[in-house]
Formats: C-alpha cells, structure tokens, sequence
C-alpha cells in the first residue's frame, strides 16, 4: 500500500442553515485535524444561534472575510472563581481604585463602546480581529435580549479599560478586554470576579489558554467536564447584573496576595 493511501483524509466541515442543531461537541476536529475545536460553520448569526451555541459549549470565532466559524476546543480553558489571582501589585491598584471617588466600575453602561475597544485593541500575533463588524453587531443584539454585559472601569468620568461577556443562567463567558490605562481591564475581571462570587457562579469560560490568563489563575478543563458543568448552571436564574461596592469584600480579603 502506497504512502498517499495511508495518510488520513480530511474531514468535511458541516454546513449549518439557519436554524440546524448544531453538531455533538465530540464532533469538533481534533489534534490532527487543521483546526483543532472547529465544529462547523455556516452563515448565520443571530440571538437566538448564539443562544442556542453558548447553551452547548460552542462559540463564534472567525476573520473577516470567513464564514461564521464555531467552536468548541478540547481543554477547555476555565477560571474557577475562588482560584483568581490577586497579584501584589493588583491588590495595591485595586485598593487605590476603590478609595478614589473619582475610579468606579459600571455594568452596562456603554456596551457598544466597550465591544468596539476591545476590536481595536492591539494583540499579538498578525494584524486584525476576529471581533469583525458583524461580530459586532450580533452580541450587540445579544446585550440588548440581556444576554451580554459590559464590566466597564471608569476613571476620571472616562472609561479607561473594561470586558464583555456572556451569560447564560449560572454561566458566564468571557470574550474579550480592553485597557487604555494600566490594568484598566484587570479591575474590571477582578469586579466581574467579584460579582460572579457574590452571584454563586463558580466558573468563568475563557474559551482558549492565553498566558495572561493563566497568570491570573485561569487553567484548563476537559470539554467534558466542562459540558457537565455547563448542563448544571446555564438553567438556573440569571444574577442581577449590577455592581455593588460591597462586592469587594468577597475579593479582596480572601485572595492571598501573588509575587
């Protein structure tokens, strides 16, 4: 048998019309297929899709340009709320932050402001996003059905840095931060972790393994598990999406401080 008769053939990614369930999770290609957590693709993105993916452990990632990509990688990467690390130094930012009448965090206050932010904001890797105008413009739906949230850092009457995010129930997904001051977009993961403690949610979805977010505490799961644990909190009643001052005191005294 010949070398070219032995190598594995490629897979077919499935086409998704609008409205089709999405395909089982262990569906997604793997380590030795091109893209390893791709599911499928298709051309709509709409709230009641992104609903409906989110509920499943599956997310839009594409470039422009692209169809609407989904995914659902294996590790999942996951920060578990009671293991966030409050570093030294963001301790003593958060602890100047919060003593400053003139420093607050906002929920939802410029939503579409925020979005924009992080589509612009520089990353590593080749030029461009994949918080592409129609991206864009879908979780803006989603944020009006009260489905996406802004954790917003104001500072000076400016907003300096904050993070959008998903929740479904008991489950919050992160997306994506922003920071046009220094560690802007920390104190605004440290509010959303501190609200998600208060709100009884154990877990954060970060998506992907980054290394800033394994810096904070943040570390990987199986898909597996995290489905188990997607199927016992995205039912439950959503938290009031409002931030309270005292929230604080569920981060700040119980975190041990980093080097």
């Amino acid at each position: 048998m010949s070398e070219r008769n032995t190598r594995p053939q490629p897979r077919t990614l499935p086409w998704l019309a609008a409205g089709q369930s999405f395909p089982p999770l262990q569906d997604a290609w793997g380590p030795a297929d091109p893209a390893p957590g791709l599911l499928a693709a298709g051309e709509t993105l709409d709230v009641p899709t992104l609903i409906r993916a989110y509920s499943q452990g599956i997310f839009p990632w594409f470039s422009q340009g692209q169809p609407v990509l989904w995914w659902s990688p294996d590790p999942r990467m996951v920060l578990q709320t009671q293991q966030f690390r409050l570093h030294r130094s963001l301790r003593k930012t958060l602890t100047r932050f919060i003593s400053d009448k003139n420093c607050e965090v906002r929920f939802d206050s410029a939503f579409e402001n925020v979005i924009k932010a992080c589509a612009t904001a520089p990353r590593a890797g080749p030029p461009g996003t994949w918080i592409v105008p129609g991206m864009q413009q879908a979780y803006t739906e989603l944020h009006q059905a009260g489905k996406a949230h802004s954790v917003e850092t104001w500072i000076d009457g400016e907003l300096a840095g904050g993070l959008y995010c998903v929740n479904l129930g008991g489950m919050v997904f992160g997306e994506s931060m922003f920071a046009h001051r220094t560690d802007a977009s920390k104190i605004a993961l440290a509010a959303l972790v501190a609200f998600c403690r208060a709100s009884g949610i154990t877990m954060i979805d970060c998506q992907q393994n980054t290394g800033h977010l394994a810096s904070l505490g943040a570390a990987e799961i199986s898909r597996a598990d995290f489905a188990i644990h997607l199927g016992q909190n995205v039912g439950k009643p959503p938290p009031a999406w409002q931030f309270d001052l005292l929230y604080w005191n569920l981060l700040l005294p119980a975190a041990r401080p980093e080097p």
